[in-house]
């Protein structure tokens, strides 16, 4: 990967140097790895249990687009216009394709995914046993974990810049109801369930109220969370106003069969998903 990567990071302080077909031929390279799953924008690291992004990774997608030339992609009676070309060859990934679904190349599905009419971006992952249901989006470069559902109109963000942040996040075993939006980079925990609806930036205050004292995160919800849409009172010149934000209202328990608490762990609340 040395040459790789010493290649991208020449490219990127030298555009120039996009003219080089050498340099065209490394990107390329790099993001058929993205798409056959070698390497990937970021991962968890073993030993510290916390997630890395490689920026050179991100910075090869950024470069990919300028030595691409927009070309005519027929898929039946349906034509596109775009320089990314569609990600092929399903049958032999493993990989349940409904009509309708689109993946980049680029981006990984690993066997044994679903997806339902969706979509997923260039640099992103998709853990085997996913379900990335109806009129879902996964953004560039977001990582999505193995077992996880990601139900009907769910809204994951794509980070692609600031090149240093991490990607939008979700971990294995996650549920993310209906119509739930995960931008800026926000790390879903292991097991987490998101009831229909939830909203979460980089912003926004993710409260555990099921103490006697609330507990505010921002950018991450803890693993094993069960958490619904709230709103809290916050002063502003003209007065006060109710402002969104998401509450954790128990956590999913250990012992109860995962296949089954992704919706149980919701409808033990009373929480619609």
């Amino acid at each position: 990967m040395t040459s790789y990567v010493e290649t991208i990071e020449a490219a990127w302080t030298d555009r120039s140097l996009l003219q080089n077909w050498e340099t065209k031929k490394a990107i390329r390279a790099v993001i058929e790895l993205l798409d056959n799953g070698k390497i990937r924008v970021a991962e968890m690291e073993e030993s510290s249990g916390l997630w890395i992004t490689h920026e050179w990774i991100k910075k090869a997608i950024v470069l990919y687009f300028p030595i691409q030339e927009m070309q005519t992609i027929e898929v039946g009676p349906f034509e596109y216009h775009d320089k990314i070309p569609l990600k092929k060859g399903y049958a032999a990934k493993g990989v349940r394709v409904v009509p309708q679904a689109l993946a980049r190349f680029g981006s990984f599905i690993e066997k044994g995914a679903i997806l339902m009419p969706s979509y997923v971006n260039i640099g992103a992952w998709v853990g085997s046993g996913t379900m990335v249901d109806t009129w879902a989006t996964v953004g560039s470069c977001a990582q999505i974990g193995r077992n996880v559902h990601l139900a009907g109109g769910v809204g994951i963000g794509g980070v692609l810049e600031p090149l240093q942040a991490t990607p939008t996040i979700i971990e294995d075993e996650c549920f993310i109801g209906s119509r739930c939006i995960v931008v800026e980079g926000v790390h879903v925990g292991r097991e987490a369930v998101l009831g229909a609806n939830v909203v979460l930036t980089q912003s926004t205050h993710i409260i555990d109220v099921t103490g006697t004292t609330p507990i505010v995160h921002k950018g991450m919800v803890p693993p094993r969370s069960v958490v619904i849409p709230g709103t809290y009172t916050r002063q502003f010149p003209a007065g006060a106003y109710q402002v969104a934000c998401a509450l954790i209202i128990g956590q999913r328990q250990e012992s109860t069969d995962k296949k089954v608490s992704l919706n149980e762990a919701l409808r033990e609340y009373s929480v619609a998903v």
